[in-house]
């Protein structure tokens, strides 16, 4: 695990080519504080910063081939490395290292960008041919891995981090505030876009290929779910054990010791279950106080029951707040995600013992966690009703008192799935979130396109039914834009490696076979994962309801000192720029009273502000 930047800029050689390289690695040295490596021929420039995970003294990065007529920077981990590095070596190919990186380089001496589809594992890198000064990025299938690029004219800026990118000496460093309602409205932005003017995310299962100063790009993975409904319940529950136990057999080679999260939840257990068949598996958890949020107890509780080391920490409020700052640097664009706080604590107190941890990510999107997938089986037959007869009772609950039970159901009932799809208005609505902005802010926000006619075209190429469509949309937005973006962001912070066994490409293989009626039914998500999970893990946490790493935010906001301080930053001169404080208040006021509970609206605004000072003051 490491970070990379690197750019090309042939024609411009008025500033210091290598002084700039080595700024934009230091800006990511905490992605790998072991040893760093840099390349640089007047036209192009490559720099490295390692976090050494295997072959610990010999995989220095940038790699060369035999002739050095290709150079390599490579961020992730490839667990199938030693079979193809066996293919390579019978092909001819010569290695220098005994690391996993090797094996991209001359992989894709051999097959090209065909290379892609022999990698098993995460990663991001940069190939640059010396000879013809053509550079090839790619990305690992479902995004684990950042990669960002920024091109203006003859000149491309790439690397792990934005902020590497930002460090160059001709980088525009401008807020993209076209895009901030969308962001209001999801906390990401769901396409290849980033709130930084100009620069942008190479999507997951995407390759880049730059060359003669023009950008081609190209997809090379493609998630698609095939059902196969003639497998029995039994059999699926069979076959994920055993998938998910090789996974996790393989997410776990490592020169240095591996731990694993350990919530309260099924998938960590899962996964810290199966490494301690292989291994002693060190488990980390952090908690609150207060105990209603806190999954110190259970995850103890499972920790003694399956025999697994378990070190846990309670995380409080100063340090939440205190925090903050930091976790929306770390995280390059802003997260309101409250759980991005307490992940960052726990990756923390885990690099304190160990470099490589396994987690539980990926689980709800393959083998459907989120209650929100229910759903689809409660509009089922509403959808049987005529569109216009839908339509007219939603604009009748319209009128409706807020909170009146059955008003939201006929409201989203209206519209098909594309436009009702839950990831669209997650934090905002699409109006309010415009009238919260700044009135000349709004109005240029406003002619961008809505969040539902972002996600026309992505849900256009989806042919499943509504459950495997949500499913689908959840993988190549939000775990991509959020949940994994956030675990490498947290987790790099603190140099610490995080690897996700559900996402392997063995086990989506396996995901993608599953009816839907093994992923969702009306009473409970992850059937078949669950069936699996009762093999080998105590009922009570196989059998355990799907629950977000939950924070006491929404209490904390109502108290002091807390909420003045957030009321602060919400009134203050830069808030005033971007929003109409006085909006911000009445969400403030009416959280504080109880009346309704608006955290992730207050915590929006407040994240946003965060990281705007830290990157714009």
């Amino acid at each position: 695990m490491c970070g990379f930047v690197g750019f090309i800029d042939e024609n411009d050689q008025t500033y210091d080519h290598r002084a700039a390289i080595v700024a934009m690695a230091d800006a990511i040295a905490h992605r790998g504080p072991d040893s760093e490596g840099y390349f640089e021929d007047g036209r192009a420039a490559l720099g490295f910063r390692r976090l050494a995970i295997i072959d610990l003294a010999g995989a220095n990065q940038p790699l060369y081939n035999e002739n050095r007529s290709l150079v390599l920077v490579f961020n992730g981990e490839i667990y199938n490395y030693r079979e193809l590095r066996r293919q390579l070596i019978a092909a001819g190919h010569a290695f220098s290292t005994q690391g996993d990186a090797e094996v991209v380089l001359h992989g894709f001496e051999r097959w090209g960008a065909g290379v892609l589809d022999r990698l098993r594992g995460m990663f991001a890198f940069a190939l640059y041919d010396t000879a013809t000064g053509e550079l090839f990025c790619a990305r690992d299938a479902f995004g684990i891995k950042p990669l960002y690029y920024a091109a203006e004219g003859d000149r491309i800026l790439f690397g792990s981090e934005i902020k590497g990118l930002l460090a160059h000496p001709h980088a525009r460093r401008s807020l993209n505030e076209r895009r901030l309602a969308h962001w209001l409205c999801m906390e990401y932005l769901p396409d290849e876009e980033t709130l930084f003017e100009g620069v942008r995310k190479l999507p997951a299962g995407h390759w880049l290929r730059w060359r003669n100063g023009r950008a081609e790009r190209g997809r090379w993975f493609v998630p698609r779910f095939a059902p196969d409904a003639g497998r029995s319940l039994k059999k699926s529950a069979e076959a994920i054990e055993a998938a998910l136990r090789e996974s996790v057999a393989a997410h776990a080679i490592a020169d240095v010791d591996v731990g694993c999260f350990l919530s309260a939840g099924m998938d960590s257990s899962l996964v810290a279950r199966e490494a301690a068949r292989i291994m002693e598996a060190r488990t980390f958890t952090i908690g609150w106080g207060e105990g209603r949020f806190s999954e110190l107890e259970a995850a103890a509780t499972f920790a003694r029951a399956t025999g697994l080391p378990n070190e846990g920490r309670i995380l409080d409020a100063e340090q939440f707040f205190a925090s903050v700052p930091a976790v929306q640097y770390a995280m390059d664009e802003p997260l309101p995600n409250p759980s991005a706080v307490p992940l960052y604590h726990l990756c923390a107190m885990a690099a304190e013992s160990v470099k490589v941890v396994l987690s539980g990510e990926g689980a709800d999107e393959l083998f459907g966690g989120y209650p929100y997938y229910q759903e689809c089986l409660a509009f089922a037959p509403y959808m049987m009703v005529p569109a216009p007869a839908r339509r007219a009772l939603a604009a009748a609950a319209r009128h409706l008192p807020e909170g009146i039970h059955g008003r939201r159901f006929l409201m989203r009932g209206a519209h098909p799935l594309p436009e009702r799809y839950i990831r669209l208005e997650y934090n905002f609505p699409w109006a309010e979130a415009l009238d919260l902005l700044a009135p000349e802010l709004g109005a240029r926000c406003a002619a961008a396109p809505t969040p539902w006619e972002l996600a026309a075209p992505l849900f256009a190429e989806i042919e499943a039914d509504e459950i495997t469509a949500m499913q689908t949309a959840d993988i190549l937005t939000w775990m991509q834009q959020d949940i994994l973006l956030k675990a490498d962001k947290m987790s790099m912070a603190s140099s610490l490696e995080l690897r996700v066994p559900f996402l392997d490409r063995e086990v989506f293989a396996l995901a993608s076979t599953l009816p839907a009626s093994q992923r969702v039914g009306r009473r409970e998500t992850k059937i078949a994962l669950r069936a699996a999970a009762a093999r080998t893990l105590p009922q009570a946490t196989a059998a355990m309801p799907k629950q977000g790493f939950v924070t006491p935010l929404a209490q904390w906001l109502q108290e002091e000192p807390w909420h003045s301080q957030v009321r602060e930053v919400l009134n203050g001169e830069r808030a005033r720029r971007f929003f109409r404080t006085d909006r911000l208040n009445a969400l403030l006021d009416e959280h504080q009273r109880g009346a309704r509970s608006h955290m992730k609206k207050i915590w929006s605004a407040y994240c946003f502000l965060i990281w705007h000072e830290q990157y714009f003051s």
